[in-house]
């Protein structure tokens, strides 16, 4: 994680997902920039304006989806509002993770202080405090088709505002009313227009975002580090990383994987000590092939990355109000397409990073492909070493395989075919963070197999093992601080658990990049 952010300004146009990330620390508190409070102050001005004249406003005066044609009088449109959230927490399923639900609220904050949504300043203020003060809502998973926004998820994320329902604080679970008690805060009464306004959105698909492509990014330089273990285990060559290949195929994210891969063997002895004899003109493609596999997988995530970052800070809500020019417009922002297209794409690029991590730890264990001990172990038969630790990764692979068919391409019509095309892109968000967490396992297991295979290989060099790369020998040092060498048989779940850990919470790559500097 980057360093912990002790306050974050919002104004709805300049929040990075640098920034969206960090707030993930219980220590970081939102504040509304001034600018952004006289946006907010606009807009709803305008929205009093309008309703001082009883004018036909959608969702205001008027019902929702198919009821927009009931026309609501100016006694119910705060029953209007209220009902609006009642009907919409209609969701099913686990609760969202509350680091998602953290960022959703960022997120619906920050879109709305953008200033064209028409809520009033201090419910905006009371979203923000809850924020502050730790109250995360309990929110059901499933529900949201990513048209219409998040409207199931986003209603739930309200109704804790309006004190109903569960939400996460001080350690546990408790009523929502309870927690805004002890926090010294009152349920919020809406107004005209801001059920709307909270719930038409894409946060929760968006937050799930944030989270995945962030970590996405930090596995994409992980994978590089467990490949060049696995490279250096197997006795593969560096050729195929030489930069002049690079240039004449000048694709980013090939060129960086590259790099990287040069800068973790440099000055390896184990590379130099089969230079010569060694009979191979080419290793396998999951050797060979890394910097355009990786690569390819790179330059999606960055893809990703720019979609992510435009979203949060857009205006994903109906109406839009214009204060400018007086106007409100119904349009479609809140439409979830681009945010589905990209979350599909990420599950696609994160799934071939464990595609291929996957291949290596077979080489690594398979004896008539490595050379090294069959499975990894001096005494196998009595010992079964790591044969079912690639068993592990195979079938999370398999899973994967599954959860990186594209929800996007699917649409099912919804509130009587009104909503006649939905983007799914709930679903590919879930499905996204789900493959990341899956690759994170599969990358832990190569890279703990990686450094058996190691073991052996370095025997080479006589009464001193031979040294690594720079980088290599760093991860090495780091992941056998916590693993030990697998002499004989043990339990390999808490050998895994501790390489995810230890990939999860960054220690390898800090040990890393502490000896070669920055990967890219």
């Amino acid at each position: 994680m980057p360093r912990s952010l002790q306050s974050l300004t919002i104004d709805g146009n300049s929040l990075t997902i640098e920034g969206a990330y960090s707030a993930l620390s219980p220590a970081c508190r939102l504040a509304l920039t001034s600018d952004a409070r006289r946006a907010v102050s606009r807009s709803r001005a305008l929205v009093d304006s309008w309703l001082a004249r009883d004018e036909t406003i959608y969702g205001v005066t008027t019902g929702f989806g198919e009821f927009s044609n009931v026309r609501i009088s100016p006694g119910n449109i705060e029953k209007l509002q209220k009902n609006l959230i009642f009907s919409h927490a209609a969701g099913a399923g686990e609760p969202l993770p509350p680091e998602v639900v953290r960022i959703m609220m960022l997120l619906r904050a920050n879109a709305l202080a953008k200033g064209y949504s028409g809520i009033r300043l201090e419910t905006l203020q009371h979203l923000v405090d809850m924020f502050n003060a730790g109250i995360l809502p309990v929110i059901p998973s499933q529900g949201s088709v990513g048209a219409s926004g998040d409207l199931v998820q986003l209603a739930h994320l309200v109704l804790a505002m309006m004190g109903r329902g569960k939400v996460w604080h001080r350690g546990g679970i408790v009523d929502a009313r309870a927690a805004l008690r002890r926090e010294g805060l009152e349920p919020v009464r809406l107004g005209a227009k801001e059920g709307l306004a909270l719930i038409n959105g894409t946060q929760m698909m968006t937050a799930y975002g944030v989270v995945s492509v962030y970590g996405a990014r930090q596995l994409a330089r992980h994978a590089d580090v467990s490949a060049g273990l696995s490279v250096e285990a197997l006795k593969g060559t560096d050729r195929a990383f030489d930069r002049r290949i690079q240039r004449l195929r000048p694709y980013t994210g090939q060129r960086c994987s590259a790099d990287n891969l040069r800068r973790l063997m440099r000055r390896s002895e184990l590379r130099k000590s089969h230079l010569h004899g060694d009979s191979r003109v080419q290793d396998a493609y999951s050797l060979r092939c890394i910097p355009q596999v990786h690569g390819a997988s790179r330059d999606a995530i960055d893809y990703v990355w720019n979609v992510i970052g435009i979203e949060i800070n857009s205006a994903t809500d109906n109406p839009l109000i214009f204060p400018r020019d007086g106007i409100h417009l119904e349009g479609g922002n809140f439409h979830g397409q681009p945010v589905a297209l990209a979350m599909d794409f990420l599950a696609i690029a994160l799934s071939e990073l464990g595609n291929i991590s996957e291949r290596r730890t077979e080489r690594l264990v398979n004896g008539s492909l490595s050379g090294l001990p069959r499975f990894l172990t001096p005494d196998g038969g009595l010992n079964s070493g790591f044969m079912v630790a690639q068993y592990t990764a195979a079938s999370i692979v398999s899973e994967n395989k599954v959860l990186a068919h594209p929800a996007s391409v699917d649409s099912i019509p919804t509130s009587a075919n009104q909503e006649d095309h939905n983007s799914m892109g709930s679903i590919s968000a879930q499905k996204a963070y789900r493959v990341l967490k899956n690759v994170q396992t599969i990358i832990a297991i190569e890279q703990m197999v990686a450094c058996q295979g190691l073991d052996f290989s370095r025997e080479t060099g006589g009464a001193h093992p031979l040294k690594l790369g720079e980088g290599t020998q760093a991860a090495y040092d780091c992941i056998r601080q916590h693993i030990r060498h697998l002499d004989r048989d043990r339990v390999l779940y808490d050998d895994i658990q501790a390489s995810l850990n230890l990939l999860t919470h960054g220690d390898v790559l800090r040990a890393v990049e502490s000896t070669v500097g920055p990967l890219a």
